[in-house]
């Protein structure tokens, strides 16, 4: 495994549930958006910094977009991979892209967009510097 300094993206194992599908017998599209957050806080953790401390410290990293594009269905039993990666970082926010794929196979793919904020006033802040340069160290 690469070094935190050097690693730009993080992949996640998922193995598809029953209680993920719907009538159809295909994952429900909602599903797609749980396990971005489950790629994406892997990904934070790599950074040094994972959610549950970054919330200790008083802070929240709101999602406010999220896009997804689905190209096949994943159905009851499959193995999906989920790789995520940060390709935006500015002063106040962050962007993430997932892709989803099934033994290689382009499933679905997204975005996330965030920003950061103090948790005891509910505004928008700078990334503090310690979270800023861990972050700029996972960019793709």
């Amino acid at each position: 495994m690469a070094s935190r300094e050097h690693r730009t993206s993080h992949t996640v194992d998922v193995e598809v549930r029953y209680a993920e599908t719907d009538q159809m017998g295909v994952v429900h599209h909602a599903n797609y958006l749980v396990w971005f957050e489950l790629a994406r806080t892997g990904l934070c953790a790599l950074s040094g910094h994972d959610y549950p401390s970054i919330e200790k410290a008083g802070y929240l990293i709101l999602v406010t977009e999220a896009e997804l594009r689905y190209h096949r269905g994943a159905r009851y039993g499959d193995r999906v991979q989920v790789e995520v990666w940060l390709d935006r970082l500015e002063s106040r926010g962050l962007r993430f892209s997932y892709e989803v794929r099934r033994a290689g196979e382009r499933l679905a793919a997204g975005r996330t967009h965030h920003l950061w904020v103090e948790a005891g006033t509910g505004q928008v802040c700078r990334i503090p510097s310690p979270w800023k340069e861990a972050f700029a160290g996972l960019r793709r």
